[in-house]
Formats: structure tokens, sequence, C-alpha cells
């Protein structure tokens, strides 16, 4: 797979009194392509309320290039980062592009797989690497120790 890229639109509820994106819609972008692109690969919800993990975050950051306002064309992608060989901890990164190429904001999350019943990090089950070796890999993608 060599890319995973959405369009989003901005709705009025996205911009804040300068009429700009508000900041934390950024991260809510982030949010929705990760679980689609989740979805989209057999990890849905159901799954994992079905083995009883879930995905936790650990940090969340976004670097502001340039303003979005509505009426701009805007795509996202998803690329990982990097990861322990085990899937239990990972970084992912997003470009929101406007317009074409150009770069607006680069949000990181780095994360981690929680055991919902006993409320610590696990080691998530095969179908999470199944799923994750099918997300595009960034250009200076490290395994984790």
């Amino acid at each position: 797979m060599s890319g995973y890229i959405k369009p989003l639109e901005i709705r009025w509820s996205d911009l804040d009194p300068n009429f700009h994106l508000r900041h934390s819609v950024y991260y809510d972008f982030g949010a929705y392509v990760r679980v689609v692109f989740l979805g989209e690969h057999g990890l849905t919800p159901a799954v994992m309320v079905k083995h009883q993990f879930g995905p936790i975050l650990f940090r969340e950051e976004c670097v502001f290039k340039r303003e979005l306002k509505m009426g701009d064309v805007i795509t996202i992608d998803l690329q990982l980062l990097k990861t322990r060989p085990d899937y239990s901890r990972w970084s992912i990164q997003h470009y929101i592009r406007k317009n074409g190429d150009e770069i607006a904001a680069i949000l990181t999350v780095d994360g981690a797989w929680m055991d919902v019943q006993q409320r610590k990090l696990t080691v998530p089950p095969d179908t999470v690497k199944h799923v994750f070796e099918k997300m595009p890999k960034a250009e200076h993608f490290i395994w984790d120790k």
C-alpha cells in the first residue's frame, strides 16, 4: 500500500472567531482517519470489545504550518512512523494538506494498546499486527525496541 489519504470538509462548526480552523479540529481529523483506517482493515470497535482491548494515546502533537479556512480543499494521510515488533506501542504521523500539496499541519501521536479489563498496557491480538502491516510506512520509519 503506497498511501492512505482521506479528503475532509471544513464545517462551519469547525471554525473559530477568526474564521479559520479551530486547533482542536486538527486532532479530531487525525482521530477520524485513524479509526476509519482501522475499521476498513478489519479492526473495528466490535473486534476491540470482543478481545477487550483498545488504543490509548500518550502524546498528541500538532505543528501548525498554514491556516485552514472554509472553502479550502483538504486531505489527511496516515503513516506509521515507528512501532515495536509486537505492535504494542506505536507512533503515527499525519500530514494535513490544503489545496493540493501545501502542508497545513503535521500531527503526530504516540500510543499503545490497553487491556480494558485489567486497565494495563498489553500486547494486542494478531489482528492488530495484520492491520498495522497494511499501514503505509513513513519515509523514516523505524522499528522501536
